[in-house]
C-alpha cells in the first residue's frame, strides 16, 4: 500500500530543521504528531507512603531531567532544603548540565558517566560510603538496578513521577485515518490500547524505536514493519525514510 500518512507518538519537533518536514516534502506524505504520553508527579503523601525521607541520603542518583525536576519539586513541597553537601551522580553530562536549573553547578559535587548505566559504577566506586536515592517513574529499566547493585553501594528507589496515558481519542477519533503510526516507549503502545480497545491493525503500518518498544508492540499483536536503531537506520526519521523508499 502507498502511505499517505502518519502519526508520530510524539510532541512536534520546534523549528523547521526536524528531519520528519524533509520527509513530508520528499515522499508527498502528511506526518503529524500527538504525544500519547505524559509524565504525571508524585505528590507528598505518595513519597511518604513509600517510606522516603529525603534527609537520610548524602547522594542523589539522576537518570533523566524528569527525574532532576520532580525531586525538587518534591523537595520544596515537603519543605526540605537540600543540603550544598548532597553529592549528584548523573547518568551522563547532559543530565548533569540540567542540575543548573535548581543548584549552584561549580559549587557542587557533581559527577556524570558517559551514557549507560554501567558507566555509573566507576563513580560509584569513588564514593561508595554514601546513601544514594535514586528518584525514578514508577518504570525503570532494569540495566539501572542491575548497574547499582553491581557497584555494592547503599541505594533506595523513590517513584516520583509516573507515565500515563494522554487522552488521544478525544482529539483523533478514527486512528484508522492514519496509514503509518510510530512509537518510541512501551508506554505508547500501552497508550494506544488505552485509548482504542478495539484497535485492529489490518493494513496499519507500525514503526517502533527501541528494543523493549518492538517487543511490547509484538506481545501485543502487532507487526513491526519498520525499526529503529540499527546500523543502518540510527534515527527513526532514517528508519521511516528507508521504509517510504
Amino acid at each position: 500500500m502507498k502511505i499517505k500518512s502518519v502519526l508520530i507518538s510524539q510532541v512536534k519537533p520546534a523549528g523547521e530543521s526536524s528531519p520528519y518536514f524533509d520527509l513530508e516534502k520528499k515522499h508527498k506524505i502528511k506526518i503529524d504528531f500527538m504525544p500519547f504520553i505524559h509524565v504525571q508527579g508524585a505528590d507528598a503523601k505518595d513519597v511518604r507512603i513509600q517510606k522516603i525521607d529525603f534527609s537520610q541520603f548524602t547522594a542523589v542518583i539522576f537518570t533523566s531531567r524528569n527525574a532532576i525536576d520532580h525531586f525538587f519539586r518534591l523537595a520544596e513541597e515537603m519543605r526540605f532544603a537540600v543540603p550544598d553537601s548532597m553529592k549528584y551522580v548523573c547518568q551522563s553530562e547532559t543530565i548533569a548540565l540540567y542540575l543548573q536549573r535548581y543548584i549552584v553547578y561549580r559549587k557542587r559535587k557533581i559527577y556524570f558517566g558517559e551514557k549507560e548505566a554501567e558507566d555509573m559504577i566507576p563513580l560509584f566506586k569513588k564514593n561508595p560510603d554514601e546513601k544514594y536515592l535514586l528518584p525514578t517513574s514508577d518504570i525503570l529499566n532494569q540495566d539501572i538496578p542491575d548497574a547499582l547493585n553491581k557497584a555494592g553501594i547503599n541505594w533506595t528507589r523513590a517513584i516520583l513521577f509516573s507515565t500515563v496515558s494522554s487522552d488521544i481519542a478525544s482529539k483523533i477519533s478514527n486512528i484508522d485515518d492514519y496509514d503509518a503510526l510510530v512509537f518510541f516507549s512501551p508506554s505508547g503502545i500501552k497508550s494506544l490500547f488505552d485509548n482504542y480497545p478495539d484497535f485492529k491493525q489490518n493494513e496499519t503500518i507500525i514503526g517502533t524505536f527501541g528494543v523493549s518498544t518492538k517487543q511490547t508492540a509484538e506481545e501485543a499483536g502487532l507487526k513491526v514493519e519498520f525499526f529503529a536503531p540499527t546500523k543502518e537506520s540510527p534515527s527513526m526519521a532514517k528508519a521511516l525514510d528507508d521504509f517510504l523508499d
